[in-house]
């Protein structure tokens, strides 16, 4: 072990610590407030019903804190502990050409993972997500989904993982840059297939049948001038109870998704104003400031990948003694999200403000009352919990709590 292992040893630890740390804290201001509904929300929200949001937020932060500590035992196998060094070993006794072989382990890792992780999802499915009533989902599905995850995971990665390897490999000192500029495109190519091609895999994408409501949602999207291929259904109710409305899409390629959980909880007023929330990421380039951001932030991570994977220290310090552009891109996928685990709270607050200036704009739309409402009602159906701990929220939570998300709303500030 070298300097950077315990710098990155004390990272995992640190980052482990506060995770789990932050997840008793929430327990227990979640707890201490289980008893009585906030005054905002007594006429509206029942004690049933915010007990059971309370018990709900406490049984998933229990489970989080097991996986989080699982996920630090496999992200020290994988490093420290000589997992991809063996893997690696593993693969070169096949003797494949270069290109082949770091493919071909690289995307083993991938798979691993996705293995290693389908414990914790299946519990979270079928233990947790039942016992509160969400889970719709079937073994069958379940698997099924996880098969066509997996196919993805192998066909996609295998794109990108061929495509950085020969850059590394052939575009000399500055392959990152032009790295990050083909990232670019695929990502801006996937943002614009997903909608068409790659969710109708996993969900059934129908078009909205209420007359009644789709003129008013028409008119909402002619009021905002947004254009729209379709508006869609999609059968959420097939695997969850909880219930969304969002937009997905690119250019011409533009869709608005309501979940059925959705339109069986709200009435036309309150799923009006909902998507009025959601255009008001359009309106106010929200999603557009976003790719600047996740940009901005691959391209000083694929920098920094350019630098990392020429220095013997971090291969080294990583638990690996041979290096190689693939075993590079490994480590550095393992490591670097412990590092941007800190930038939490200014993600989160980023959002935040996203979130309050696509209310203002709902409210500017459509009727605030009605977007109130509806929250509301989404907070009981999908059992969110009313008293988040402070911090707790600011660190992870990318929409404000709902006490102060309605005050907002409630104060006409637009």
């Amino acid at each position: 072990m070298n300097e950077f292992s315990w710098i990155f040893l004390t990272a995992v630890i640190v980052m482990t610590a506060v995770e789990i740390w932050l997840s008793v804290r929430q327990g227990r201001y979640v707890q201490a407030h289980r008893d009585e509904v906030p005054t905002a929300f007594k006429d509206q929200i029942s004690l049933a019903s915010h007990q059971k949001a309370a018990d709900y937020t406490a049984a998933k932060g229990k489970f989080n804190r097991s996986e989080s500590l699982f996920a630090m035992v496999i992200l020290l196998l994988w490093t420290l502990g000589g997992g991809l060094a063996l893997l690696s070993e593993t693969w070169s006794q096949l003797e494949l050409p270069a290109m082949v072989g770091g493919i071909v382990f690289f995307l083993s890792f991938l798979v691993i993972g996705s293995v290693l992780e389908l414990p914790f999802s299946y519990f979270r499915t079928f233990v947790l997500e039942e016992r509160f009533g969400f889970n719709r989902n079937t073994p069958g599905l379940f698997f099924s989904d996880f098969v066509k995850q997996t196919l993805l995971t192998v066909i996609m990665g295998g794109i990108l993982v061929a495509m950085a390897l020969w850059m590394m490999n052939s575009a000399g000192e500055l392959w990152w840059l032009y790295l990050w500029g083909a990232w670019m495109v695929f990502a801006l190519v996937m943002m614009w297939a997903y909608p068409a091609f790659i969710a109708p895999l996993f969900n059934k994408f129908t078009p909205l049948e209420d007359a009644n409501l789709q003129q008013r949602v028409e008119a909402l999207l002619a009021r905002c001038g947004f254009k729209s291929q379709g508006i869609y259904v999609m059968d959420g109710s097939r695997r969850s109870g909880h219930g969304n409305a969002y937009f997905t899409g690119l250019g011409n390629n533009k869709r608005i998704v309501f979940f059925d959980t959705l339109l069986n909880t709200l009435n036309e007023d309150q799923i009006e104003a909902v998507l009025a929330h959601e255009l008001g990421h359009f309106r106010r380039k929200h999603v557009i400031k976003n790719m600047f951001v996740m940009a901005g932030l691959s391209l000083l991570g694929l920098a920094l990948l350019g630098w990392v994977s020429g220095q013997a220290w971090f291969y080294e310090g990583l638990g690996v003694s041979t290096q190689s552009d693939a075993m590079a891109l490994a480590l550095f996928m393992l490591v670097i999200p412990v590092f941007l685990f800190f930038l939490h709270p200014l993600l989160t607050a980023l959002s935040r403000k996203y979130e309050y200036e696509a209310d203002d704009y709902a409210a500017s739309v459509a009727n605030a009352d009605d977007l109130i409402t509806a929250l509301v009602a989404l907070y009981q159906e999908n059992a969110s919990t009313l008293t988040p701990d402070p911090l707790v929220s600011a660190v992870y939570d990318s929409h404000p709590p709902a006490a102060l998300r309605i005050a907002h709303l409630q104060s006409g500030t637009v």
